[in-house]
């Protein structure tokens, strides 16, 4: 990318919103990622529409990024314009028994939100580490709940700029995936449709499952998540671990020996580290079980 269209961004935006060569490191919850040429991070939906625009014209790549919890980006980092939608974009309303919230609200900030007005049926995602774009996108899910049980609505931007508003029948989601993600939309905001419960059950279960959550997950590493997606009819995190793979480790990556169905950034490991180990435990557990793991964790830049 020329200088010229680097500078567009920084007066178009200001340059306290737009950085170059911005380590993704500090961007992803795995604490890895080389550095992204142009990262802004727009507040509102025009100017969303506008840097899609600039991309449009100059022919330049992007990526939408949330909070990093499901990625992991290249040592490399990317060659485009990386668009953060989070504490910038992240309002959250309650109104009777829906919650209106952009896609930048962290999934844990709108379960706080649901609990103090006492609704209920948002609790399986207050341990989800993410925001509500990703989870609409992929169709997030945990402890027996997943996105589609509770959204309404979704408002997106389709990649030529246009704003759709898609009801909960026409997002066709399934597990880890939605009509948003085939068609490459991106999630501007979603309503989500709860009922009226009673506050302390609704505290008590969100406790319980962050108690569940804390005991079972290797959550004092860095690490995008769960790592692989689950197989039909298997539990990845035991194939690996049946695999004899507790532990393993390449450079500073580890498959978590508190989970195996975890990676984690053990030690100052790059992406190289992760993605080696990921195609090791993959060919591993396919030799032992002849079942293919598929990563759940997105990639960004070039592998």
């Amino acid at each position: 990318m020329n200088e010229e269209i680097k500078q567009k961004f920084c007066r178009e935006f200001g340059s306290d919103r737009v950085l170059l060569e911005e380590p993704m490191k500090r961007h992803t919850t795995f604490r890895i990622g080389g550095p992204a040429e142009v990262f802004v991070m727009p507040g509102n939906l025009e100017e969303v529409q506008r840097i899609l625009e600039i991309c449009r014209t100059e022919d330049l790549p992007y990526f939408i990024l949330g909070n990093g919890s499901n990625l992991l980006v290249s040592d490399k980092g990317y060659q485009g314009v990386v668009v953060q939608l989070y504490r910038n974009f992240g309002q959250i309303r309650v109104e009777d028994s829906r919650i209106y919230a952009q896609a930048g609200a962290l999934l844990s900030g709108i379960a706080a939100a649901a609990r103090e007005a006492s609704l209920t049926g948002f609790e399986f995602a207050g341990g989800i580490p993410g925001t509500l774009g990703g989870a609409v996108v992929m169709n997030a899910g945990a402890y027996d709940g997943e996105m589609k049980d509770v959204l309404k609505e979704v408002t997106v931007l389709t990649p030529e700029g246009g704003v759709l508003t898609l009801q909960a029948d026409e997002l066709h989601m399934g597990y880890r995936t939605s009509v948003i993600k085939e068609a490459g939309y991106i999630v501007l905001e979603a309503v989500i449709s709860l009922e009226k419960g009673d506050q302390e059950e609704i505290r008590s279960r969100m406790q319980e499952l962050a108690g569940m959550r804390t005991s079972k997950q290797p959550l004092s590493y860095p690490s995008a998540g769960s790592t692989f997606k689950r197989p039909e009819g298997y539990f990845a995190g035991k194939l690996i671990m049946d695999s004899g793979l507790r532990g393993y480790r390449v450079g500073g990556a580890q498959v978590s020996e508190k989970h195996c169905g975890f990676v984690i950034n053990k030690e100052n490991a790059t992406a190289t580290d992760v993605v080696n180990l990921i195609h090791d435990v993959q060919r591993i557990v396919y030799e032992k079980f002849q079942v293919q793991l598929d990563t759940e964790v997105k990639f960004l830049g070039e592998f």
